[in-house]
Formats: C-alpha cells, structure tokens, sequence
C-alpha cells in the first residue's frame, strides 16, 4: 500500500470540503435549487475526473504491486481499476440518493426549518466519511481473514433487495429509534432549537443549574449519522461485490457522499417524483447479491464460479438506474396530464 496515495487523497478532499464549509459559511442556509444542481454538477464531475486518477495510479502500480481484480485472478490494471471504480461510485451514489428520502422524513418529524438543514447535512456527511472509512477497512481485514463472510454480503443485499420492495420510507419512525432514546438519557435537550448550535450551556428549569444540553439540532445530527450507518451495512458489502481493492471503494464512497448535501437541495421538493428508484435499487441490489454469489468457487460442489466482468456490472447499474428514473418521469408527467395540470399529491 502507498500510504502517500492515501495522504494525497485525504488532502484533496479535506481540500474539498473545506471550500465547501467556506462557501457554506458565506452563504448560509438552503441551497437554491439551480444552484444546488451547479453544485451536483460539480462534485459528480470531480468524481469522474478521478476516474482519470485511478487509472494512472493501479496503471503505473502505485499501490503496490500484486494488486488483483475483485475476481482474485485477474491483475488490477489502470482499466480494470477504473472500471471497478466507476461502477462502485455509480451504484453508492445510487444508494446514497435514497438515504435522501429518510433525511426528508427526520428533519419533518423535528420540524427542522430549511435554514438549519444545511448544517446537519454537512456535519452529518463529515461523520459519514470517517465512519464509512473504519467499516470498509474492517470488512477488508473481514474478508481477507474469512473469505466465506461474501457469501454472507451476497445474501444481506438479497434481503436488503426485497426489503426495499416490501418496505417503504413512511415506516421509519425516529421516535422508536433507539438512538434517540439513548441520547435523552445521555444528554439534556433543550425543549426548542437555539439557533445553529449542537450545545449550549443553559437552565433547563426555573432558578436550575446552569447545565451543558444538547438541543434538537444535535439529536437530529446523531439520528442521521445513525441512519447512515444503517445504509452502509447494506452499501459497504454492496461495493465489496464491485472491488476489494479499499482504496477504489473508499474513494468512491467519498465522492459518492460528498455530494449529498447539495443534491438534497437540488431535489428538495422533487423525490416523490422518483416513483420507480426503489425498485431499481432493489434489483442493482439483486444482481450484485447474486453476482457476488456465483463468482465465489464452492470446491464441494465443483462449481468453479462465475466470473461477471466489470463492464457488464458497470452496463447493469447504469441501465436499471436510468430505467427507473425515465419511467418514473414518464409516470409523474402522465399522472399530470390526468391530473389536469396539476402535479399529484405528494407521497413516496
């Protein structure tokens, strides 16, 4: 491993979010959306370009050498890299993009106003990225010391398949979330929001004690942070199943999440649209379940494995996720027309 290629990346993108946090500070609260969608555009065209970085990096073997493809056999070439790259960045922004439906739903439920949103959804992504880190390292370390626990990933993303299509976003309830329970017995919360803070040192009673408490925002910060983590139980073997090379998958998480904030912005409003991108999830999930699956051999069934390509994957992905947000477009523009103009009312 070349650990400057690790401090480089790490530098770019605390690079990033810096002028991220600066712009965000300049300009607080809400993102408009046309600006939100400039700012899409942005991170999902930096994203691409370091597909131009990944290649030059395993092409040139500066990761080390010996690297091989997610199949164990094939060496990691700059295009195979890159590929693999692609393909898992594709499908984590994918997934990401339904974590955006449950952040509607927690800032709903905590009458979060829009001028605060912006906050949480920056911190929240911070803690994304470091706790997103630590699990793909224990999952490699997981997967190298028991290769057997991919049979248990390709079977995780079956269940998680179908419970995408048998579940829906209106079932999650933070106040049953146990997070939230525990962080009201840590902390004293504060009955109102005081602004833009996490904590602040106040009475919560008549002539009481002055007291450190945490206010609302902060419990909707640890809700998402908890959510994410729940989403990247599923996404992380997900991206196992694409690479097991940690630097493609952690790099592609990054880009993947960095531009969350801005694209909840951007499809503020938006998301009930997006009727049919469940079910695409819900079988990009399937096929990477089942790929993960049949490429592994079983030596008392002398099954050698099936080995499906990168391209193929990379073709996949991309078809059913445009597949699923063209026919949900084509259904809202129908339901429209039927409506007499008028957009159908709101749900996901």
């Amino acid at each position: 491993m070349n650990t400057w290629v690790w401090i480089g990346f790490v530098v770019l993108v605390l690079g990033i979010l810096a002028v991220d946090l600066i712009l965000a500070a300049r300009h607080p609260g809400p993102i408009k959306p046309r600006k939100a969608l400039l700012m899409t555009s942005v991170f999902v065209v930096i994203a691409l370009l370091f597909a131009g970085a990944i290649y030059a990096i395993y092409d040139h073997g500066l990761m080390g050498p010996g690297k091989l493809a997610h199949d164990g056999v094939t060496p990691l070439t700059g295009r195979i890299a890159t590929i693999e790259y692609l393909s898992t960045w594709l499908l984590e922004y994918s997934l990401s993009v339904d974590n955006l439906f449950v952040f509607t739903l927690i800032f709903t439920y905590f009458k979060v106003p829009d001028i605060r949103q912006h906050r949480v959804l920056f911190w929240g992504i911070m803690g994304a990225l470091v706790l997103r880190g630590i699990m793909i390292t224990l999952g490699a370390e997981l997967i190298h010391q028991f290769h057997w626990i991919l049979y248990l990933f390709g079977l995780l993303l079956l269940y998680t398949a179908y419970k995408l299509v048998a579940s829906s976003d209106e079932e999650f309830d933070p106040s049953q979330s146990r997070v939230v329970r525990w962080v009201r017995k840590v902390f004293p919360i504060t009955p109102e929001l005081r602004g833009d803070k996490f904590f602040v040192r106040e009475s919560l009673t008549p002539g009481g004690a002055v007291v450190l408490a945490a206010t609302p925002l902060f419990l909707v910060l640890v809700v998402v942070e908890a959510t994410d983590v729940m989403f990247a139980l599923d996404s992380i073997p997900a991206a196992f199943g694409q690479s097991r090379e940690p630097f493609i998958i952690f790099s592609s998480n990054v880009f993947a999440i960095m531009g969350l904030r801005s694209l909840y912005f951007a499809l503020a409003g938006l998301m009930s649209m997006f009727k049919f991108l469940k079910l695409s999830l819900a079988l990009i999930l399937a096929f990477v379940g089942v790929k993960m699956l049949i490429e592994e051999p079983v030596a008392a069934l002398s099954w050698p494995g099936l080995h499906i390509g990168g391209t193929i994957s990379l073709a996949v992905i991309a078809t059913a996720l445009t597949a699923g947000v063209i026919a949900s477009i084509m259904v809202n523009r129908r339901a429209v027309r039927l409506n007499g103009g008028e957009p159908p009312a709101s749900g996901h």
